[in-house]
């Protein structure tokens, strides 16, 4: 059973995000502007309770309950595994030479988007010729539509927190929107800006910090 306390962190954090989404409109804001500051600030209270209930119960109730308000349709158990098999070797097909990583982790499908294939250094608008890449993956993730799309931003460590935290929020809103406008159902997204709080790499060398600067997409089936 979920506690008070998580519960409280988790709605945090969504709410700081959605308020986030709902006025992100991909233009580059004052990074002293005290609205983006607030925002980013409650984000990080609850980042920590964030990144464990992403994929935990909570979230993942609600969002299998907001699709299946958009009619979308759950998965039985045992065509799980067969059904992430078929799109993660669709995805591994259609981003092949993109510098795109595609992992598994049991039935769950992670995109890795490196900083210097899909942006510039500290940007945020997506690079046009990553257009093509992001485009197959809208059309595998219209094809497979049954499962959560979570989206979180990741930066290096350079640079303040604060300028971290919202430097990932804008690019995973930049990643997700674009998948969005290709026609991806909106209800089917989870998205969080991680700041520098996760790396996967040292801090300490450049090919590390490189490694930091990404964003992740997971792919969760959506179970019945």
């Amino acid at each position: 059973m979920t506690s008070p306390l998580r519960l409280a962190a988790l709605a945090a954090t969504l709410a700081a995000f959605t308020a986030g989404c709902a006025t992100y409109t991909g233009q580059t804001s004052d990074p002293d502007d005290p609205n983006r500051t607030r925002q980013g600030a409650l984000i990080g209270a609850a980042i920590g309770a964030a990144a464990g209930l992403l994929s935990g119960g909570d979230a993942v109730e609600r969002r299998q309950r907001a699709m299946v308000g958009a009619g979308i349709g759950a998965l039985a158990g045992g065509g799980i595994g067969a059904y992430q098999d078929r799109q993660e070797a669709e995805l591994r097909r259609e981003t092949a030479g993109t510098g795109i990583d595609v992992t598994r982790d049991g039935d769950v499908i992670k995109l890795n988007l490196p900083d210097g294939v899909t942006f510039d250094f500290a940007r945020h608008d997506l690079k046009p010729q990553f257009y093509p890449a992001l485009n197959t993956i809208a059309s595998t993730l219209k094809d497979y539509d049954q499962t959560i799309v979570e989206v979180s931003g990741h930066t290096d460590s350079i640079g303040s927190d604060a300028a971290n935290q919202i430097l990932s929020e804008r690019r995973a809103n930049a990643v997700s929107s674009y998948l969005i406008g290709q026609g991806v159902v909106r209800e089917r997204f989870e998205v969080v800006g991680m700041g520098e709080r996760y790396p996967v790499a040292g801090n300490d060398t450049d090919p590390g910090r490189a490694l930091n600067r990404r964003v992740e997409i997971r792919l969760l089936p959506l179970q019945g």
